[in-house]
């Protein structure tokens, strides 16, 4: 499969842009030919759709079509507010319904022709062309009053879903002008507001989809239900690498509610009429898989591959200086290896899919975050063109970048078997937690070993560091983009633009072919790339008897988005004061941490309290970011307080480890993840800015793994170089 201009992490920029406030119209969309239509139609239904984004009904209601998906990180509300910003409607009485699948309208326009969501791109790529959706359809509305009164449409005033004329008292709701509207021509040029004139941006408001998630009327893809849908479970091979050798269905067949078992690539599907009867059926499966090919090695095993590789020369990402000749003449040497496991996504919905699969037309319902990867895929696997593949975007409980797959793994899947059927009912593919949590496409794993050299003064001159680990990038579509002159970029991002003054600094990556499917995560890179740097510089700062904190600003004074984030950080966390004793036998300390990515700048300091036992709470983080305008400062403070639950949990508690090839985890009980009670009491602030926005679903997570490791060392001396941490190694000797 050939797909251009598409990657998760170096965007090309796609068209529609907007300077100075002017919008090209080629941004907008069309809603059809020629780029407007209308109806007459009954109170709820659109009667002015002024282009792609926006479509406004005679009862007032504004329906903002979002083309990314809404997964617990607040986009629907967000793109909802661009819309009705520059629209001034009236926020109670905006909805938001997800885009088909639709690249030539819906594409995200930091990845060219692709429609899709991740990277945390979804407000930054929207945030221009959202704003002049809005922006036309209101100039389109006043037009039609100016008309229709008879006036100059600059004496119009228009204010929450009303226009009015204050000289000749005349007034109408949007919805009394929506049909004249759309009879308007589309504007060529739209002047969008200033910051001075912004209504809801920068403000709270209420998220979009809250009531439908708390009444139960948000679809997800386990509330969809077909006439004579059939659900299936699949059994697929326990180790990477194995096979199909054969299987016997008979008992499956016998199980009330089985009604068919089928051979696809991934395994052997069993589809029943309902979950149970089909998870009772697969259980009945008598299977035998060739384990030829499988991989057989633990994680030990690997790390232990990984180490010595991590002795050999590798590709060099980032050369600056000589490190070698810096290294051999500083006053102090140091080194440390620091080892990262493979992490699942464990979203709390996991994957599953709705196909109806007819001989022109393929519909699938799913929370849909790859559109137009997932087109080509399941287009490919069924036998039809990409235009007939149409895809619902329904709510998604969560992805950390699962949904986001190449491969279209579990689509494809789905497809398969609606294709082995021969599309005689609609399919339900549901994976269960245990499937999800063995399936792969883990967050690889890593060896980051370093090397670093201080001058007499303390100051850094010297460093090198090596990453070993697989690519996320080679073997598919986006290798071409996300792989350059053997580097995979996914691999070395947040090491090798390593923001520090550092005269003489090397990053080297040597990249691992193990048989395990590995996928972008939460954060990608920096994952594990933030704690490598931020610990080992912290090291540093030790070595040279220097405060952290103020040996990260004398490092970054080139830097005034990283110095401002740590400032901001340190100041509200109050670095300069001493931390309130704890009881007696408690030790406590305080670290901190810097990080950018996704364009965003992130600061936390973490307080932790130390138990005699090695026990230890993460009492308290404290968060600055830097994220350019923030659209809704509400769901900014929850992105950033989302994405430290999430990066406490490896942290902590959360590894994928190999046995014999196999995953030993298959459920929470043995893949943990941070419960409410663990989670801090964290406090979020924002940098002011008039920058344009840009991410906020993932800038948070990196930053407090090595925040808190720092303040584990402050309260304690024990550096920890292996995630999650090894509590015994905390206990006081």
């Amino acid at each position: 499969m050939q797909i251009v201009n598409l990657s998760r992490r170096r965007f090309i920029q796609g068209t529609g842009a907007l300077t100075l406030g002017i919008m090209a119209p080629v941004a907008l969309g069309q809603a059809g030919a020629p780029g407007v239509a209308f109806s007459s139609s009954p109170a709820g239904e659109a009667a002015f759709r002024p282009n792609a984004f926006v479509r406004i009904g005679i009862d007032d209601t504004v329906t903002v079509i979002a083309k990314h998906l809404e997964m617990g990180q607040g986009v629907y509300t967000g793109l909802a507010t661009l819309v009705a910003e520059e629209l001034d409607a009236d926020w109670k009485n905006v909805r938001v319904e997800g885009a088909p699948a639709d690249a030539k309208r819906y594409n995200n326009l930091h990845w060219g022709a692709v429609q899709g969501t991740g990277g945390s791109t979804a407000i930054a790529n929207s945030f221009d062309q959202l704003r002049a959706a809005g922006a036309a359809a209101r100039a389109m509305l006043v037009s039609a009053a100016a008309k229709r009164w008879k006036v100059d449409p600059a004496q119009i005033v228009v204010r929450q879903g009303v226009m009015s004329h204050l000289a000749s008292g005349r007034s109408a709701r949007f919805g009394e002008l929506a049909e004249a509207a759309a009879q308007e021509p589309v504007p060529e040029h739209i002047k969008l507001k200033t910051p001075d004139q912004y209504v809801y941006i920068g403000k709270r408001a209420p998220r979009r989809d809250v009531q439908a998630k708390t009444d139960g009327s948000a679809k997800f893809t386990q509330d969809m239900q077909l006439p004579g849908m059939l659900t299936a479970l699949v059994a697929r091979p326990p180790k990477f690498g194995a096979k199909l050798k054969s299987f016997d269905a008979s008992a499956a067949k016998a199980v009330p509610g089985v009604v068919e078992v089928v051979q696809i690539p991934t395994g052997v599907a069993v589809l029943a009429r309902d979950f149970w009867s089909a998870r009772r059926g697969r259980d009945a499966l008598k299977v035998e898989w060739d384990e030829g090919a499988a991989l057989r090695l633990s994680s030990q095993e690997i790390m232990a591959q990984y180490y010595e590789l991590a002795k050999q020369p590798a590709t060099v990402a980032r050369k600056d200086g000589d490190p070698e000749a810096a290294l051999m003449r500083a006053a102090k040497r140091l080194e440390a290896a620091y080892e990262f496991p493979y992490l699942a996504h464990a979203a709390l919905e996991p994957m599953n899919c709705v196909v109806h699969l007819q001989h022109d037309r393929c519909e699938i319902w799913n929370g849909e975050q790859f559109q137009t990867v997932d087109q080509l895929n399941v287009a490919e696997t069924v036998g039809l063109q990409p235009e007939q593949v149409h895809i619902n975007m329904l709510y998604a409980g969560g992805s950390f970048g699962r949904r986001a797959n190449p491969q279209s793994d579990y689509l494809v899947e789905a497809a398969s078997i609606a294709k082995a059927i021969g599309g005689r009912a609609p399919v339900k593919l549901v994976w269960t937690r245990e499937d999800d949590m063995r399936a792969g496409y883990y967050r690889p794993m890593y060896l980051h070993v370093l090397r670093g050299g201080i001058d007499a003064e303390g100051r850094p001159i010297a460093w090198h560091q090596r990453i070993v680990g697989q690519s996320i990038g080679a073997g598919t579509p986006f290798e071409s983009l996300l792989v350059k002159d053997g580097i995979d970029h996914t691999s070395v991002e947040g090491a090798a633009n390593l923001p520090y003054a550092i005269p003489a600094l090397a990053v080297e990556l040597r990249t691992t072919q193990i048989g395990v499917t590995v996928l972008w995560w939460r954060s990608v890179g920096s994952t594990h790339t933030a704690y490598a740097t931020e610990v080992f510089l912290d090291e540093l700062a030790a070595a040279a008897g220097k405060d952290p904190f103020r040996y990260r600003r004398e490092l970054l004074q080139q830097k005034p988005r990283h110095l401002a984030v740590l400032d901001l950080a340190a100041e509200k966390a109050g670095w300069d004061k001493p931390l309130a004793p704890g009881k007696r036998g408690e030790r406590r300390g305080r670290g901190i941490a810097v990080h950018s990515c996704f364009n965003s700048y992130v600061a936390q300091v973490a307080e932790v309290t130390v138990q005699d036992d090695g026990s230890f709470t993460v009492d308290r983080v404290v968060c600055a970011v830097d994220c350019g305008i923030a659209i809704n400062p509400d769901i900014v403070k929850a992105q950033m307080e989302g994405g430290i639950g999430f990066g406490l949990s490896p942290a902590l508690m959360s590894a994928i480890t190999l046995r014999d090839g196999a995953p030993e985890q298959s459920n929470f009980h043995d893949y943990q993840v941070l419960r409410i009670n663990d989670m801090p009491d964290i406090e979020v602030h924002i940098v002011p800015s008039q920058e344009k926005p840009t991410g906020v679903g993932e800038p948070g997570t990196p930053v407090v793994a090595p925040a808190v490791a720092n303040a584990l060392y402050a309260a304690t001396g024990q550096r920890l170089r292996k995630l999650p941490f090894d509590r015994e190694a905390l206990k006081r000797g």
